[in-house]
């Protein structure tokens, strides 16, 4: 009986990159690099700096199991169990909304605003990328998060938990502000949140692999992608001290209507275009810090 035949990361490498395109990935190289990189633990540049190095029947076995889920279409995030996320690597899973690179601005906008010890508040937090980026940058940063999703909630929290700041981080299940303390209101130095924002037309557009696996809770923002954002500026004021900030990511095309609704209760509206140089942020300060 003939041996079983040793592959190397170069024969899986390019067996995948090949396979993956006949299953119709767009990006098939990308996949099979990331798809090795999470089966044996080496880096992208490891891979090819360690070519011949040969797979153990444990890394083999495991690389094809995560082979067949790209295969029928599942997000690599999904199959890899992680997402990188400024300096930290977020853990994510199906009913978990994937974090986006834009968001990352989203941080940006938050740290270059916040007082020392800061009080934040993330609404929507989903894995918690916003929030515990926040705890893990700003070490006297105190951020509460709230969530919707129960999946999102515990991953959230195994998140916190990994960045070693869930001293530091509470993440709660519940609607917006309704599962916070009464006595944060007023007190709050920064509300953030990346709420759904697609407008709901929109949505059957969407990837097949964002339609198909990433949660709907996490997507469908009404008629014109505000529905959600309307109920946090609405909310916001109450729970922020005075000159307090609100920070949120929306739709590139919504940014400027949001801009100009936020005119009518807070001052100082900014908007923060994202790395394709669309609009994606908004920040809106309240308006009682200017009673002096």
């Amino acid at each position: 009986m003939a041996a079983e035949r040793v592959w190397n990361c170069k024969d899986a490498l390019e067996w995948t990159i090949e396979y993956l395109g006949r299953k119709g990935d767009e990006t098939p190289r990308r996949s099979a690099e990331w798809l090795l990189s999470a089966a044996t633990g080496l880096s992208r540049v490891e891979i090819y700096a360690f070519f011949d190095r040969p797979l153990s029947p444990e890394e083999r076995s495991r690389f094809r199991e995560l082979i067949e889920r790209r295969a029928q279409g599942m997000p690599l995030q999904y199959v890899s169990g992680e997402m990188p996320f400024r300096h930290l690597v977020m853990h994510v899973e199906p009913g978990v909304f994937i974090p986006r690179p834009e968001t990352e601005i989203l941080v940006d906008a938050v740290l270059s605003r916040v007082p020392r010890a800061p009080l934040v508040v993330d609404l929507c937090t989903g894995s918690g990328c916003v929030a515990v980026s926040i705890a893990h940058e700003c070490p006297d940063a105190t951020v509460y998060a709230t969530e919707l999703g129960e999946v999102s909630v515990e991953a959230a929290r195994r998140n916190a938990l990994y960045a070693e700041v869930s001293q530091r981080v509470q993440v709660i299940h519940g609607d917006l502000f309704s599962p916070l303390s009464a006595d944060l209101q007023g007190r709050v130095d920064i509300v953030v949140s990346n709420p759904p924002y697609i407008p709901s037309a929109d949505i059957q557009d969407l990837p097949g692999e964002v339609l198909g696996f990433e949660p709907h809770l996490a997507l469908d923002g009404g008629p014109d992608g505000l529905d959600v954002a309307r109920r946090i500026w609405a909310e916001a004021r109450t729970w922020l001290k005075p000159g307090g900030v609100l920070v949120m990511e929306l739709d590139s095309g919504r940014v400027q209507a949001a801009a100009e609704a936020l005119r009518a209760d807070y001052v100082g509206i900014e908007v923060l275009r994202d790395l394709t140089g669309k609009d994606r942020i908004v920040v809106a300060r309240n308006g009682e810090a200017m009673e002096l």
